[in-house]
């Protein structure tokens, strides 16, 4: 990932990302903090840990880091996602409608519709 600038970020980021690929999110949380506090501005980082907070249940912290890594990288559909179904874990149900659809129009895999169906009608 050439876009992470220091060598100490990237290796935590592509730990993290092992870990996330093998199913231990809280471990993955742990290692990418220090990434994203290496490197704040690197959405990637950022949209990771989103995924290891939602892995480990922390959808309000998940939420933010959806939101920071859609703050630095608006065309990111998985951020979008991302955040779509943490608003929806906090209760969000019109945030999350709002990034769902943008993650749809992005990119309409099935994951990203059927989240979005399941909100559609969902009341405010």
């Amino acid at each position: 990932m050439s876009t992470i600038d220091g060598p100490d970020a990237y290796l935590a980021f592509q730990e993290g990302s092992r870990l996330l690929a093998d199913d231990h999110p809280h471990a993955a949380a742990v290692v990418l903090e220090r990434a994203r506090d290496l490197e704040p501005a690197q959405g990637s980082i950022r949209e990771a840990l989103g995924r290891a907070y939602f892995g480990c249940g922390r959808f309000t912290a998940a939420q933010a880091e959806f939101e920071q890594a859609v703050e630095l990288d608006p065309v990111n559909d998985y951020a979008h996602f991302g955040l779509g179904l943490s608003m929806i874990r906090v209760g969000d149900h019109v945030g999350a409608r709002r990034h769902l659809k943008l993650a749809v129009a992005m990119r309409p895999l099935e994951e990203y519709r059927e989240a979005l169906a399941r909100v559609a009608d969902a009341p405010a």
